[in-house]
């Protein structure tokens, strides 16, 4: 199934490898294949260099503090998570072997301009690059499909960026995000999800950054058309956001969620389904006779009773039926028939 059809046939299932290979190609070939049997439809990775990405002084946020080593600095921590544009290649080589679709975060117009180097047509922009405007103008001028991430984002600076895709005619999936590794559940605001939908009219996604499969449930229960989860293979790997990630088992059973609340929501057309027939017809109720009534004799609703099954005449047809006279004797007990009555 081409990436198009994956996108509009069903909620497309993202596994944020991001940082998580610690600058291994191998490690990432692996977590590829993982992140395939668990049944992502893509993979994202980052790619930056340090010295682009960060300036001097620049702390660490509270849960990279928890996770790394403390005297290591957020450039340093940065510097060690590096994928170099040479692993790019093997790394997307591999991805189109396994049939899973490449994707990166590009931290920089250099680092988007080697993606498109390379054929990368999925972009996907980080939370916290909502305000790099330069950033969106370049991936909106050159990707068939961006994903905009909009964690801390106000509605007013996702207009701005929304204003960006919409000149350059770039497809645009917005994500509703909480920036916080992991982020609490009474922080998530899944309605979000409507607000977008109501004020932006694209497709919306999630982000997750939750403990645990139910938020995505939730968030594709109301309508969104992406997923995207951070992966692993361990939690206890060396890295700053293993903890916060789903291991290949976790990531499966997200999936599965997914997939069977993707399947009980069906379509909003009320019918009745084929399972429910014989139900239909048994446990309904239908007009049966009270007592005999001989022929010719004007029915009344007193000559009825509700009874099982429902594979006769509903009580819905009683008001015709009581202007009408019985065609022949009908026994008490019976179940009324079309032909045991005519109208005059």
């Amino acid at each position: 199934m081409s990436y198009d059809e994956k996108m509009n046939s069903r909620c497309f299932i993202i596994a944020e490898i991001g940082v998580n290979h610690s600058g291994s190609v191998e490690l990432a070939k692996e977590m590829i294949a993982a992140a395939k049997s668990a049944g992502a439809d893509a993979v994202k990775f980052q790619t930056f260099t340090a010295e682009k990405l960060v300036g001097t002084g620049t702390p660490k946020v509270k849960y990279q503090e928890s996770t790394t080593d403390k005297n290591e600095s957020h450039f340093d921590m940065i510097k060690s998570l590096e994928f170099s544009y040479s692993d790019h290649i093997p790394v997307l080589n591999y991805c189109n072997e396994m049939d899973v679709e490449f994707i990166s975060t590009p931290y920089d117009i250099e680092s988007a301009e080697f993606l498109v180097s390379i054929g990368v047509q999925v972009f996907k922009t980080a939370s916290a690059d909502i305000v790099d405007l330069s950033l969106q103008e370049f991936i909106a001028q050159h990707a068939q499909h961006a994903i905009v991430s909009t964690g801390m984002a106000t509605l007013g600076e996702i207009e701005q960026v929304i204003e960006i895709y919409r000149k350059n005619n770039c497809r645009l999936t917005l994500l509703h995000c909480v920036s916080n590794y992991p982020c609490s559940t009474e922080s998530l605001n899944l309605n979000v999800i409507n607000t977008l939908r109501n004020a932006f009219y694209c497709d919306i996604g999630f982000s997750d950054h939750a403990v645990g499969f139910v938020p995505a449930v939730v968030a594709v229960s109301l309508g969104a058309k992406m997923v995207e989860k951070h992966f692993t293979l361990d939690k206890n790997m060396v890295g700053p956001d293993h903890k916060a990630s789903s291991t290949p088992e976790e990531f499966k059973v997200l999936v599965d969620a997914i997939r069977v609340a993707e399947m009980s929501l069906g379509n909003p057309v009320k019918s009745l389904q084929a399972e429910e027939i014989q139900m239909r017809e048994v446990s309904r109720k239908s007009l049966f006779l009270v007592g005999d009534v001989d022929e010719g004799v004007a029915l009344t609703k007193d000559h009825f009773v509700l009874k099982r099954p429902g594979s006769g005449i509903y009580e819905s047809e009683l008001s015709k039926i009581t202007k009408s006279f019985s065609t022949k004797k009908l026994i008490a007990g019976n179940m009324l028939k079309t032909g045991d009555y005519e109208f005059v």
